[in-house]
């Protein structure tokens, strides 16, 4: 049986800081001094609260000092976790508290405990329970409706836990029917953006009362809101193939001392994502087993709209990834196919989407395509819009009429129709021009057919 905590002897502590495998002895000091400190605050408790920590709060002196603080809530936090974990305590304090406010973070937590009036600072980090209005059980039963039926239903829950939350802090009549409540919401932000938003929210619940009640009639669309937000999109750039060479190019020579291999990352991850058009989120999610150097191609899984692909790559691309596949290995790379393909040392291998637009976007400002600050310019997400404009380019160039080879392009990048690529046909004056040259060979003889015909 194990335990309970805090133990006179004090071997938890001992074990637990055993456990950690620390290098030096200076931090394996540290922690102890910490641990031991915190466990004579608990020794004059009767049960581990807020009470305990606020108490070491006082006592270590570390009110005000911000990277003290991290640093020693930190092994607070994971030492009271390995508690949980070995039963030696019923619940960590600190969980408790999270889950009272109703966030996930510890820090907000030990910030509002080391102020100067931690009641007030709690209450101000509380934030409403998910799903808990009066249209709460509706909504939260519908989105595992939607999900038991197989759809992933991401971005809609989120459309619905915002409504929620204004809601909850903003509660109208018992007796307000749905529509008063959405114009509420929507009379909080007059932006063309808030309104496509309300737009939406009333066709998820024209769904959602739908399934309650088959026999409701079908609620027809409103597409202007989304028009008229549409205006203000931000244009997606074009990169010309001379903008992807200084790209890569820089990506080849992107500084990174401490891990050799991440320039090598960084141009492949660039080559594929202009090359085969692929989504910040399927690099992130790509492994070695998803490249067949053999065969030329790479395997897309269980992306968007629950699509897996298998893409064939040009031979030039495959030479490049065969490359990368080599120095991966000589760089300590897990062989494991299940390991990510751009591998790096920290975490569980892989780059996450987040770090990946973060690497390329500086690349793009090394390139000089877009400012050294701010969000403006070029985005990561327009190369996959560049792929496509100068694919159908090329295939102009070369005779091939672009409206016959659509279907093959949406289904290279994953779109479930070609409305969905058709998005991403942005018109440059090269792709006028070609367009207007082919309208000139093969159109406009049609337009003089009657002429002809004429006696």
């Amino acid at each position: 049986m194990t335990a309970r905590w805090p133990d006179p002897d004090r071997a938890t502590i001992g074990r637990y800081v055993a456990s950690l495998d620390l290098r030096s002895m200076k931090s394996r000091t540290c922690y102890r001094q910490i641990l031991h400190g915190f466990q004579d605050v608990a020794e004059r408790y009767e049960a581990l609260n807020q009470e305990v920590l606020l108490a070491w709060l006082r006592e270590s002196a570390i009110r005000r000092a911000a990277s003290t603080l991290l640093h020693r809530t930190r092994i607070i936090d994971r030492f009271l976790e390995r508690l949980v974990e070995i039963g030696a305590i019923e619940r960590n304090p600190v969980a408790a508290l999270r889950d009272e406010c109703n966030i996930k973070q510890c820090m907000p937590i030990w910030r509002a405990l080391a102020s100067r009036d931690p009641e007030q600072a709690l209450a101000e980090l509380r934030q409403p329970r998910p799903f808990g209005s009066v249209l709460g059980e509706m909504m939260a039963e519908h989105v595992a409706i939607m999900r038991r039926r197989g759809y992933k239903y991401t971005s809609q829950p989120l459309l619905l836990l915002r409504f929620d939350r204004f809601l909850q802090l903003h509660p109208g009549p018992e007796t307000e029917p749905l529509s008063a409540m959405i114009d509420r919401w929507a009379a909080t932000n007059v932006t063309r953006h808030h309104t496509e938003e309300c737009e939406k929210l009333k066709r998820v619940f024209a769904k959602i009362l739908r399934h309650r009640d088959p026999s409701m009639p079908v609620r027809r669309p409103d597409s202007r809101p989304r028009k008229e937000a549409a205006k203000q999109w931000r244009k997606p750039h074009i990169y010309s193939p001379a903008d992807v060479r200084r790209m890569l190019d820089v990506a080849r020579t992107y500084p990174s001392p401490r891990v050799p291999l991440r320039p090598l990352s960084v141009y492949t991850m660039l080559l594929l994502a202009y090359c085969a058009g692929l989504r910040r989120g399927e690099l992130a999610r790509l492994d070695l087993g998803d490249l067949d150097l053999q065969g030329g191609t790479i395997t897309i899984r269980q992306t968007k709209f629950f699509k897996t692909r298998i893409l064939p790559l040009p031979d030039s691309v495959v030479v490049e990834l065969r490359a990368y596949i080599d120095a991966r290995r000589r760089a300590g790379g897990s062989q494991d196919a299940r390991s990510g393909l751009f591998w790096h040392e920290r975490g569980d291998g892989h780059y996450t989407p987040e770090m990946i637009t973060w690497l390329l976007s500086d690349v793009i400002r090394r390139a000089g395509l877009k400012p050294l600050r701010g969000k403006t310019g070029p985005r990561v997400h327009d190369l996959r819009h560049s792929m496509v404009v100068n694919r159908i380019l090329e295939w102009y160039r070369t005779g091939i009429n672009p409206q016959d080879r659509l279907p093959f392009l949406a289904t290279y990048l994953g779109h479930r129709d070609i409305n969905s690529t058709l998005v991403y046909i942005t018109v440059t004056q090269d792709l006028l021009h070609y367009a207007n040259e082919r309208f000139r060979a093969v159109g406009a003889p049609c337009l003089n057919l009657g002429q002809e015909a004429r006696p």
